[in-house]
């Protein structure tokens, strides 16, 4: 299940990286709203798999990575949650705030970085 929540946030992160360039390019129309929300019920299925994983049994105590699993899900928990800020206000038409596109992409990006740490370990 670790394996699975993995590639599916490993998916999430490609389409998010898509959104990001998409956003920046310069006289581009926004993204549809319709990629974003694929991007974000990636994401929250990833996430649910990432919590059933973290039932099972521990892994990485040897390594001392043991707390690497909850530590990825908190910081993709919270990224789904300025995740969903930023879609509230892409549905209500509104310019996207650059500062909360980059909090976003901070806690998602790190939250995947230590799950790859976890993986591995």
């Amino acid at each position: 299940m670790l394996i699975t929540a993995f590639t599916i946030l490993g998916i999430a992160v490609l389409l998010g990286s898509v959104l990001a360039v998409l956003y920046m390019r310069e006289g581009a129309a926004a993204p549809s709203w319709r990629l974003a929300a694929l991007h974000g019920l990636i994401a929250i299925g990833g996430l649910g798999c990432l919590g059933l994983a973290l039932r099972g049994p521990p892994r990485g105590l040897d390594q001392g990575a043991g707390s690497f699993g909850m530590i990825a899900a908190v910081l993709v928990a919270l990224a789904a949650v300025v995740g969903f800020a930023l879609f509230s206000a892409r549905l209500r038409k509104r310019r996207l705030s650059g500062t909360l596109i980059g909090i976003h992409a901070t806690l998602a990006i790190s939250g995947f970085v230590v799950l790859i740490a976890y993986v591995m370990a």
